[in-house]
């Protein structure tokens, strides 16, 4: 097989590193400032939380129903190409929406926005590192979530200090110049000479390569889609009611403001762990052992009647075991489906991706009583993750069972 010659190690630490600074810009300017305008930019319009909440929806739909074409155009070797014009996208969207007056423009602007983080954030540049570091691309990822784990840490304040010092329009300017000014540039220049595409390798049977239809009707990538869906609507449901939940079971208002503040640096701490051991760890024992992480959080926040001792141990099991899981997820499909077409192939599932991630908050809402709290939704969401673990572990074990050499037989 054909593959594109790994860069040099000082080339190489500068493309991840700036992949990493585009990542906490387009991370932070797009996905995590949204939150920080709502408020604003409902008194400016006139809007409900209901109006607003449908731009952010708008968004993720449109960054869904993009990300396969985005994967497919990667996968040709168009990296450069994608990823420049989705910071500029991502640049002219945030600057524009410093300018809407109506309700209309807001939402067009954030669909426009969803356009550009389908071109910018994890998923087109994992695909990216992948084909650029065949050989050591899972270091490169977790090297790349260091800084976008960040996002949030930097990003809201910084947004909020901007907002309150020269108002949420001039906010917006400055957040676009930034992916205008330093992202579309990173990108123009880190991503020079891209590798040309990779050939399917021929199966050692001797019949015809594996095509992209092929892996996509695979039993390995239905199951590590499973995984990965509902592994995704199960993170994406705890954070916007973890306050609240925390709260409710009882523990002291102290505790339930700084137990969800922590878990963005526990995710960064589960990542450093995975980078530091990722060179005597077992990838394949990692890959089975770290998802399980979540649901087990989940199961001690169900079970421990709002004890302090079970929220400490759920936000350490979760912050670590959400950071590492990300790492998890970005490389299954290269490592037990194909490299070749990662982009393609994660790409497929953008659009699932981003209707889970609009639906399972507000499930998880909708599962709320006043008699049983988030016991229910609690339930639902360990259940959902102890199966997308099941689907992994299928589809790993199948995976490598196809890949294992023949046993000799007997003379």
């Amino acid at each position: 097989m054909n593959t594109a010659p790994t860069p040099p190690q000082a080339n190489a630490r500068t493309l991840v590193l700036g992949l990493s600074l585009a990542q906490l810009v387009g991370w932070g300017s797009a996905l995590y400032a949204f939150a920080v305008f709502m408020a604003p930019v409902e008194a400016a319009l006139g809007a409900t939380r209901a109006q607003t909440s449908l731009a952010f929806s708008l968004a993720l739909l449109a960054e869904g129903l993009a990300a396969y074409a985005v994967g497919r155009w990667i996968d040709a070797g168009h990296e450069r190409a994608v990823m420049t014009g989705g910071s500029l996208l991502l640049g002219l969207a945030l600057v524009a929406h410093g300018f809407v007056h109506t309700l209309a423009q807001f939402h067009v602007v954030w669909t426009l926005v969803g356009l550009g983080m389908a071109a910018t954030l994890y998923s087109p540049v994992f695909a990216v590192v992948t084909r650029r570091f065949p050989g050591t691309y899972r270091r490169a990822i977790i090297t790349l979530t260091f800084l976008g784990g960040l996002a949030s840490t930097v990003f809201i304040p910084l947004t909020d200090w901007l907002i309150n010092g020269w108002g949420w329009r001039a906010a917006s300017w400055v957040l676009g110049a930034l992916n205008l000014v330093l992202c579309a540039p990173l990108h123009a220049w880190l991503l020079r000479a891209a590798p040309p595409p990779q050939p399917a390798p021929a199966p050692a049977d001797g019949g015809e390569a594996a095509d992209l239809a092929s892996h996509l009707h695979g039993p390995v990538f239905w199951r590590l889609g499973v995984f990965t869906v509902l592994l995704m609507a199960v993170v994406v449901a705890v954070p916007p009611h973890l306050v609240s939940l925390l709260r409710e079971s009882g523990l002291p208002p102290g505790w339930a403001i700084a137990l969800p503040a922590s878990i963005g640096v526990l995710q960064v701490l589960g990542r450093l762990l995975l980078y530091g051991g990722d060179r005597w760890l077992a990838v394949h024992a990692t890959n089975r052992w770290v998802p399980l992480l979540v649901p087990l959080a989940l199961l001690t926040l169900l079970l421990g009647n709002g004890r302090t001792w079970a929220a400490l141990l759920f936000a350490l099991l979760y912050g670590v075991g959400n950071g590492m899981l990300t790492i998890v997820k970005g490389t299954v499909m290269a490592q037990y489906v194909s490299a070749a077409y990662v982009g393609a192939l994660n790409g497929a599932l953008g659009l699932p991706l981003a209707l889970v991630r609009a639906a399972a908050p507000l499930a998880v809402g909708w599962l709320w009583t006043p008699a049983r709290g988030y016991t229910v939704g609690l339930a639902l969401l360990t259940a959902l993750a102890m199966f997308g673990v099941a689907m992994l572990w299928s589809a790993q074990r199948h995976a490598l069972t196809a890949t294992a050499p023949p046993t000799p037989k007997n003379t």
